[in-house]
C-alpha cells in the first residue's frame, strides 16, 4: 500500500500567511514590504469605518489588496463576546455585504475584533458564511490549526519574530507540515517606531522555493481540497473532484493530482 501525506503546492512542507486587522493607514506601507518580497497577506477590514482617522479609503481597497486577501473584521469592531446574536449577524453580513460589493468576490473568514468570541458565536460563524476566524492568543508553534473557527497564530509580530523566522527557516523533516502564521496590525509599527522589523522579517523569509506563501482562505481552501480527495480502498488511486490541483507526497515523491483527474499511485 503506498504511503500518502498531503503537502502543499508543488510538493512543499512549508507555509507563511500573515494577518493583519483594522484597515489602517499603514497597511500602504506594509503591503509594499509584503509585495516587494512575495508574502501573501489577509487584511482584517472594518467597512462601518472607513470615515473614521487613521482608515484607509473605501476607493483604495481593492487596488491596494489585489493579490492578498480581504477578511472580514465586522463592520465597526464590537466586543462581540458581549453583543446579542442578532447584532453579531448584522455586523458580519454588512461587513461582508461592503466588502464583496468593494472587491467583488465572496468574503469567507474574519479574525475577531478585539479577540473577543465564545462557542455562541462560532456556532453562529457557519450560518453566516464564514469559514475560519482568527483568534489572537499564539501557540509559537508551526502547525496547521483543529478548528478553524479558533484558529490561533503562531505569534504577533512582537513577539520573537526573528527568532520564529530562523526557527521556521530550519525545519526540514518533510514528514510533518509546517505552518507559520503572524498577525498584529500595521499601525503598532508607526507606534513602536519598529518598521525595520517587519522588512528585516520579510527580506529574511520571503522568496524561499520551500515554502508556500498563501493567504488565509488559500490555505483553508486547499485543506479541504486535500479532505475532499477519493482514494481507493487500495491505496492505488485518487480521484480528485474539486476545483483545485492537490499535491501528495506518495512513497516520498511529489505527485500533483490535478482538478478532475483520476490519478494511479
Amino acid at each position: 500500500m503506498a504511503k500518502v501525506l498531503m503537502c502543499y503546492p508543488e510538493g512543499r512542507h512549508k507555509a507563511l500567511t500573515m494577518s493583519y486587522d483594522d484597515g489602517r493607514n499603514a497597511d500602504r506601507r506594509l503591503v509594499d514590504i509584503f509585495n516587494r518580497n512575495g508574502i501573501k497577506g489577509t487584511f482584517h477590514i472594518n467597512s462601518g469605518l472607513f470615515d473614521q482617522p487613521d482608515r484607509l479609503t473605501e476607493e483604495e481597497v481593492q487596488t491596494l489588496y489585489e493579490g492578498h486577501e480581504v477578511s472580514a473584521h465586522t463592520l465597526t469592531h464590537p466586543t462581540i463576546a458581549r453583543c446579542p446574536n442578532e447584532q453579531i449577524v448584522h455586523e458580519v453580513m454588512e461587513d461582508r455585504k461592503n466588502l464583496e460589493r468593494i472587491v467583488g468576490y465572496t468574503i469567507r473568514g474574519m479574525s475577531y475584533p478585539n479577540g473577543s468570541y465564545n462557542s455562541r458565536i462560532k456556532e453562529l460563524l457557519p450560518g453566516l458564511g464564514i469559514e475560519y476566524a482568527r483568534v489572537v492568543a499564539g501557540t509559537d508553534h508551526y502547525g496547521m490549526p483543529d478548528d478553524w473557527l479558533e484558529w490561533q497564530p503562531t505569534c504577533h509580530h512582537n513577539r520573537d519574530l526573528m527568532k520564529h523566522a530562523q526557527t521556521f527557516l530550519n525545519l526540514n523533516k518533510t514528514q510533518y507540515l509546517y505552518l507559520m502564521y503572524v498577525w498584529g496590525h500595521s499601525y503598532e509599527f508607526d507606534l513602536d517606531n519598529n518598521w525595520e522589523l517587519i522588512e528585516q522579517f520579510c527580506t529574511c523569509i520571503g522568496g524561499k522555493d520551500d515554502i508556500w506563501y498563501a493567504s488565509n482562505i488559500e490555505i483553508v481552501d486547499y485543506t479541504k481540497a486535500f479532505e475532499q480527495l477519493k482514494f481507493s480502498a487500495a491505496m492505488d488511486f485518487v480521484y480528485n473532484p474539486t476545483a483545485l490541483s492537490v499535491w501528495l507526497s506518495v512513497d516520498g515523491q511529489p505527485v500533483e493530482v490535478k482538478s478532475g483527474e483520476q490519478r494511479k499511485f
